[in-house]
């Protein structure tokens, strides 16, 4: 009984020394935790951003020499230099970064984590959110490592965080806290974002971090830093990872790359595509697509991530494709139709729109917009009194710069919805004597 009893034991110890023994070389190095693997995995998606602003500048004297005596001075020209901070969301060289980062650069430089630089070009970007899309003037073929992006609103109020970027020209700089704080207030639709709506950590966002990634010990995309609090320690702000994929959505849409009415939202990072949104009585929703449908195919070829689903659905012929779409188990084939944004306005507010200054007209003054060219009887446009030869300068407060500065507008209206235009009159006072006169009129889309 002795003898079974102490040759168990011994038994026992021997295999506990011998696990001992082992557990030094098998075990890992105890730095190499969740932060540095995080850094690891998304550092190379990193880039740091050179803007360079050139102002001419005149003064007063200029303008008398050149109203009186033809002369004219060279410019004075001063060149400012920025710095900042941005982070690459697809292989082929697409970066986000913020829009006041980029928003007045005449030339734009990245530089990667290995030391590579290249010149980028500003693409699209929007004041609301403060995200801005930059594309890298690469080599054919040459691809880059993208970071992913994390679950709409998957954080916890204390996981740790980490920032990246590229603080006061530093380089390469990663900063370590806590998520402080969620957005305090639901979406407020379209007015610009601040400090309510964003994210609020104590990792050390400083100037030059802006446009940099705030992501999770995952390595994923949960923030862009935005701003730091200078009247405050440790309180840093970036905007959510839920806005950014919406900015970024907007970006890459039919709507935005080619004036063509898709209806939908397509959600950044998902493979394969999901629909996230659908518009009531848009294409999408006439062709019979649903938010969380999966698509698989465009014309039987397979989009690669949400820039290719764009790609392919802008480059149909004649706007028509067929899409496999997948929800759940079930699998099904849907025929869709883009729509033009001349034909859309026309069908929800029974406008014809043109360029002012296009058609040799009036130019209101110099003032940007689009002109009414056509109303249509018994249209929405018709029944708000609006009237051809009418400036529009704005809608809904945003610039109507050109057509798809209205039709973007216009693609997000549901039947019923109203849009709030801002429009220019002109008006004959005598001879020789134009007045203009400027208004706002609400129409209800069709």
């Amino acid at each position: 009984m002795k003898s079974g009893y102490w040759g168990t034991l011994c038994a026992l110890l021997c295999s506990l020394s011998l696990r001992a023994n082992a557990l030094p070389e098998a075990s890992a190095d105890i730095r190499h935790d969740a932060t540095v693997m995080a850094v690891e995995q998304v550092m190379p998606s990193v880039v740091n951003i050179a803007t360079e602003t050139v102002v001419e500048y005149h003064d007063f004297y200029d303008d008398l020499l050149r109203e009186f005596y033809g002369w004219r001075r060279t410019p004075r020209k001063e060149r400012y230099i920025s710095l900042g901070s941005g982070v690459i969301i697809d292989e082929d060289g697409d970066v986000l970064t913020n829009l006041h980062v980029v928003q007045r650069a005449t030339r734009v430089q990245v530089k990667l984590w290995d030391g590579r630089e290249y010149e980028a070009e500003w693409v699209v970007g929007t004041s609301g959110r403060d995200v801005a899309l930059l594309r890298i003037k690469a080599r054919p073929g040459e691809k880059f490592t993208a970071i992913k992006f994390a679950p709409d609103d998957d954080l916890f109020l204390g996981e740790t965080v980490l920032a990246l970027g590229n603080p006061f020209g530093l380089g390469g700089s990663v900063t370590k806290g806590i998520l402080s704080s969620k957005t305090r207030r639901p979406s407020a639709g379209n007015e610009p974002l601040d400090i309510n709506d964003w994210l609020q950590t104590d990792a050390a966002i400083n100037p030059g971090n802006s446009g940099g990634p705030l992501i999770n010990l995952r390595g994923e995309l949960i923030g862009l830093n935005v701003a730091v609090y200078r009247e405050g320690q440790g309180i840093g702000f970036a905007i959510p990872v839920k806005q950014v994929a919406k900015a970024v959505a907007s970006f890459f849409s039919p709507e935005t790359a080619r004036m063509l009415w898709f209806g939908a939202i397509v959600k950044p990072g998902s493979n394969p595509v999901a629909i996230s949104e659908v518009s009531v009585g848009g294409p999408a929703d006439k062709a019979g697509l649903k938010a969380g449908d999966r698509v698989l195919q465009i014309n039987g070829r397979t989009p690669t991530g949400f820039l290719d689903f764009d790609r392919m659905l802008g480059e149909t012929p004649g706007h028509k494709a067929t899409l496999l779409v997948e929800q759940g188990k079930e699998r099904r084939t849907v025929n869709l139709v883009l729509m033009p944004f001349e034909e859309m306005i026309r069908q929800k507010a029974g406008l014809s729109l043109t360029a002012a200054g296009s058609t040799g007209g009036p130019n209101f003054g110099g003032q940007k917009g689009m002109l009414i060219d056509q109303v249509e009887k018994d249209s929405p446009a018709q029944l708000a009194d609006l009237q051809r030869g009418y400036l529009i300068t704005q809608v809904d407060g945003v610039p109507a710069v050109d057509l798809r500065d209205v039709g973007n507008i216009f693609a997000s209206k549901s039947k019923g919805d109203r849009v709030r235009l801002t429009v220019v009159a002109q008006r004959r006072r005598g001879a020789g004597f134009v007045e203009y006169r400027q208004g706002t009129i609400d129409l209800e889309v069709r």
